[in-house]
């Protein structure tokens, strides 16, 4: 089949995609497509989406659609560059389950019969998903590995690209990661701003979630815990003013000490995995700081400790398995009259439970496992998800 039918095929696609959705339409036109048989059906390396000439016309139209929205998703959310160290399959079918909840949700795109679908996980990011499937040590039946390495070039030679239909200077031009997320972060904002109005039905709240961890994505859990405890003069944007005065940070300490009032959420849902990464960050940044003093509490409806932590080399085993509250471990803190200088809270916990109505004066940061409560859950402090 000549490559100029073959994209007549993608062409019909994005005609369709506007009688769907005009956002979808619209972002369509900043994905630069290729047809090459080494692929089984569709892929993407970030960059472009790769079609298999044969399997994906094979294929009913509403089924290529969803292929092809499949596809444009992956790129848009940026999936091939999270996925980091990770698992590959594993991240791979955290993607599809974001990613195929995101289409069924939205509209009347049809995915193929073998598309992996899971409800209870689908509105969770794809960092999340992938922390669940492996703590839950989940299977899936994953048919089609479609995040394939950046670097792999697929093009077959007798097959043009189609141009990209905005911009003279195409994704494929872009070299770094950086350029990458910026090109999408631009065409995700194009996009909406392009589309405002025309739709009668707006994107769901998931969907805009998924997008806004592109357009505004989330400092990584370590970096966010780090910077928590290691504050500097320049750091004032993120820290509690209610510190400044006191003079709070590290490079002016001149010998003084902070303490770390650390607790785990011991309720039942905190799994030893989760502990145990958490923990292990925890140690790195102590054994950093000498003047970083560790207190740890485990809490479920009652409070475990404190026990008094050197170096966080003897750790004590978790005590709880009862209902989650929250406000034991900050009545805790208040009766022993820490001062708003004298420290700060870090709370390990899936974020459903009972919170005490007064908020702490010290400042608190919630390290939230995946599948935890949104941010909006929390009455007070800073929310950070836990995962790799």
């Amino acid at each position: 089949m000549e490559s100029t039918e073959l994209f007549e095929y993608i062409s019909a696609t994005k005609i369709r995609l506007r009688k769907l959705s005009p956002f979808f339409a619209a972002l369509s036109l900043y994905a630069e497509i290729d047809f090459s048989i080494e692929v089984q059906l569709a892929a993407t390396n970030g960059k472009k989406i790769i079609f298999n000439p044969i399997t994906y016309i094979q294929l009913p139209p509403a089924e290529r659609d969803g292929v092809f929205l499949h596809e444009l998703l992956h790129m848009a959310l940026l999936h091939n560059l999270r996925r980091g160290i990770r698992d590959h399959y594993i991240f791979n079918i955290a993607a599809d389950i974001v990613v195929n909840g995101m289409i069924i949700n939205e509209g009347n795109c049809k995915l193929p019969k073998y598309g992996i679908r899971d409800q209870d996980l689908e509105h969770l990011s794809v960092e999340e998903v992938y922390e669940l499937i492996i703590k839950n040590k989940k299977s899936y039946n994953l048919k089609l590995v479609d995040l394939i390495n950046g670097e792999k070039d697929l093009d077959d030679k007798d097959l043009k690209r189609e141009s990209n239909d905005i911009n003279k200077i195409g994704i494929n031009d872009l070299k770094t990661e950086s350029e990458i997320r910026n090109y999408w972060k631009q065409a995700i904002n194009d996009s909406k701003l392009i589309t405002k109005g025309l739709s009668k039905n707006s994107l769901s709240e998931s969907f805009e979630r998924n997008l806004g961890e592109v357009l505004d994505p989330e400092i990584d859990w370590k970096t966010k815990l780090w910077n928590f405890l290691v504050r500097t003069p320049t750091d004032f944007g993120e820290f509690d003013r209610r510190l400044i005065y006191s003079g709070l940070y590290l490079e002016n300490l001149e010998g003084e000490s902070i303490n770390v009032f650390c607790c785990i959420d011991t309720s039942g849902s905190i799994s030893d995995y989760e502990i145990n990464k958490f923990m292990s960050e925890l140690k790195g940044i102590i054994n950093a700081y000498p003047n970083l003093n560790c207190r740890l509490w485990y809490a479920d409806d009652e409070c475990y400790g404190p026990y008094d932590i050197e170096s966080m080399k003897n750790i004590p085993k978790p005590e709880g398995g009862g209902g989650t509250d929250f406000e034991p471990f900050f009545q805790d803190i208040s009766n022993k009259k820490y001062t708003n200088n004298e420290g700060v809270c870090i709370y390990l916990t899936d974020g459903f439970g009972y919170f005490p109505e007064k908020e702490p004066e010290l400042p608190v940061l919630w390290v939230v496992i995946p599948g935890g409560a949104d941010e909006e859950y929390f009455p007070f402090g800073e929310i950070v998800k836990l995962t790799d």
